[in-house]
């Protein structure tokens, strides 16, 4: 008998937020692929997952390269989906945990497509994003009415950032981790400075919020970091 892969989102950090869905798949896994970076040892996906993960259940880290452009060299992910091909020839129920949300700036995206490819068995299961969780911790709408919202991820272009800035009323910037100071030029040339709130690790227990971005401009960040705005009032 094929076993089958779960894609499963975490959500930001408090594992309290997983779907029941989510909890009830990862119960019944044989396996649980936690992805992790090339320089950490550990997974934050797991952690947050790991009360709902039985004693019996197999734990197998998998590296994946944070690179933007990995067409290049694709050895990493082609191992990683010949590793879980494999546990899927051996009839295991395989779940794949990822931050967030599966389907949303996640590197599951990109094991999914070869997986799929390959002909395996795969559901997708969402997970709440950290902009959503950040927003309702905040109090503040990530968007009304006929307001128009804009996600960027600090790492695009200048120009390509400028010009969603200047199209939305509201937006959301990931990935702010290493070019802070400029993703804060460019808020205040896009009178989005005074209304933005950034949120680094939500829901986890070193959590940090902060409340005045332009002050913090030089702040050494962690990877895990999110500002919400809108046009000044």
């Amino acid at each position: 008998m094929q076993g089958k892969v779960f894609g499963i989102g975490v959500g930001p950090g408090d594992p309290e937020l997983l779907t029941v869905k989510a909890v009830e798949a990862i119960k019944r896994a044989d396996v649980i692929i936690a992805p992790r970076t090339e320089k950490k040892e550990g997974s934050v996906a797991l952690n947050i997952a790991k009360r709902y993960i039985g004693e019996a259940t197999e734990i197998v880290y998998q590296v994946y390269p944070m690179v933007t452009g990995f067409a290049a060299d694709t050895s990493a992910w082609d191992k990683n989906k010949a590793e879980i091909m494999d546990m899927l020839d051996q009839g295991k129920q395989v779940v794949f945990l990822t931050l967030g949300d599966p389907m949303f700036y996640s590197t599951y995206i990109y094991i999914y497509n070869r997986l799929k490819a390959a002909g395996a068995d795969i559901t997708t299961i969402p997970g709440i994003p950290a902009f959503c969780a950040i927003a309702s911790q905040l109090g503040r709408a990530s968007v009304e009415g006929d307001e128009v919202l804009s996600i960027i991820p600090a790492t695009v272009s200048e120009e390509k950032m400028k010009k969603a800035l200047s199209a939305c009323d509201k937006a959301v910037i990931m990935k702010v981790y290493k070019n802070f100071s400029q993703v804060v030029d460019n808020l205040e040339t896009a009178s989005m400075l005074k209304e933005a709130m950034l949120v680094s690790r939500c829901g986890l227990p070193d959590e940090e919020i902060i409340t005045d971005v332009g002050e913090n401009r030089e702040k050494k960040l962690n990877y895990l970091s999110t500002i919400l705005t809108k046009k000044d009032s």
